[in-house]
């Protein structure tokens, strides 16, 4: 059965993207601890990420970085947060988000989001990657 993060990559689920290339997809995801908060995952359905073809992980961290500087272009966070937990969905994804504190890096504080912040959230960041140069991508 395909993993969440595969459907809404499919398209059966909504999703709100921000990067979309033969590797990976980032898209907000429905749970931010902050405004910005986005997921970048992998479009084959790897469960850990320590299992990842090292190219594939390569790219990961590639698109994560080009999204931290769309972040702090849009946020002007003190940093942007990265974190791999991967307990809740058996599909590896990269957690990027920007961040003043490391309170900012808790679950705990995570809240649900609606559709319309979403897609101005992603708007933003999009627009900021494409200010970067970042034209290749199928945002």
């Amino acid at each position: 059965m395909p993993s969440i993060f595969t459907r809404i990559i499919d398209g059966e689920l909504p999703g709100h993207f921000v990067w979309k290339d033969a590797l990976a997809v980032a898209f907000m995801t429905i749970q931010p601890i902050r405004p910005g908060h986005l997921l970048v995952v992998p479009r084959a359905e790897v469960d850990h990420w320590d299992d990842l073809p090292e190219a594939t992980s390569a790219h990961l961290m590639l698109v994560a970085q080009r999204i931290a500087r769309a972040q702090k272009a849009v946020y002007a966070p003190l940093r942007v947060g990265l974190m791999i937990a991967g307990i809740e969905v058996p599909h590896t994804h990269l957690h990027v988000l920007p961040i003043d504190e490391m309170g900012d890096l808790s679950f705990a504080r995570a809240h649900g989001a609606d559709a319309a912040t979403l897609a101005a959230e992603a708007q933003k960041l999009r627009a900021a990657l494409r200010a970067g140069g970042h034209r290749e991508a199928d945002f």
